[in-house]
């Protein structure tokens, strides 16, 4: 097992990548606390990750709110005193009001930015200190192909996802020699309920359906598995990805080749 014993703590944990990865986690043998703002989703969640025979824990927060952190953290650390890798999942996705800059809400950008940026980097900051004391951890951040491009009619979504990208390089250079890595996985189009929104919303906007604007998203021609992202974020929080850090790896059926 590849994660046997290890601490993971994964945000937006009750559905699509977020779930993939606690129970990759879990068949890898780490143990594994799942949030977000759904109980009953996060509770089924660590109901499998217990059927895989490791410890599951589901807490229950809106970390939209910006006084939700330092109680979860603090929740966080009476059931595991010791985390060894974080994933920032939580997000608002790029299906959620969809709107050029001109007519973009501020109010929305700025819970954008807060959610999908700010919060990644409180947590960063409140879990790498113990990762440095014990000389070993992990944190990936779940960007966007819309990190390392425009993104039409996703303003700031592509912006909170181009910082998240600069956040995990900064903070993989601080950390590079205490046996801590920080890395980013940038998807493209998964087949998840977030994505169905961005899709309805090309569909109607190109006149298309759903099914052709899927085929267009990327040179397979098909949206990825939740669990092919899952797949990359068990190596990254592995030993043998070690030497790699401070990297934003995309996933992306070959729509992204940088």
């Amino acid at each position: 097992m590849r994660l046997k014993d290890k601490v993971a703590v994964i945000t937006g944990g009750g559905r699509g990548i977020g779930r993939a990865i606690a129970l990759a986690f879990a068949r890898e043998g780490a143990d594994v606390l799942v949030t977000a703002r759904t109980a009953t989703e996060i509770e089924q969640v660590a109901a499998e990750v217990k059927a895989l025979g490791r410890r599951g824990v589901a807490l229950p927060v809106d970390l939209s709110q910006r006084n939700a952190v330092p109680a979860f953290l603090e929740q966080v650390f009476s059931h595991f005193p010791s985390v060894h890798i974080l994933v920032n999942n939580a997000g608002i996705g790029s299906g959620q009001n969809p709107k050029p800059i001109m007519e973009f809400d501020d109010a929305f950008w700025d819970l954008t930015l807060f959610l999908n940026l700010t919060v990644p980097y409180l947590l960063t900051k409140a879990f790498l200190p113990k990762m440095v004391e014990q000389g070993w951890g992990r944190i990936i951040n779940i960007s966007s192909v819309a990190g390392k491009r425009g993104f039409p009619y996703g303003s700031a979504y592509s912006a909170s996802k181009h910082g998240l990208i600069g956040l995990t390089r900064t903070a993989a250079l601080e950390v590079a020699a205490t046996g801590v890595t920080v890395n980013a996985i940038c998807p493209g189009p998964i087949r998840t309920a977030m994505l169905a929104k961005r899709l309805q919303f090309e569909a109607e906007r190109l006149g298309m359906t759903v099914e052709e604007v899927e085929r267009t998203r990327n040179p397979i021609q098909r949206l990825l598995e939740p669990e092919e992202v899952a797949a990359l974020a068990v190596y990254l929080a592995s030993e043998e990805a070690g030497g790699m850090t401070g990297q934003s790896l995309t996933i992306a059926g070959g729509s992204i080749m940088h």
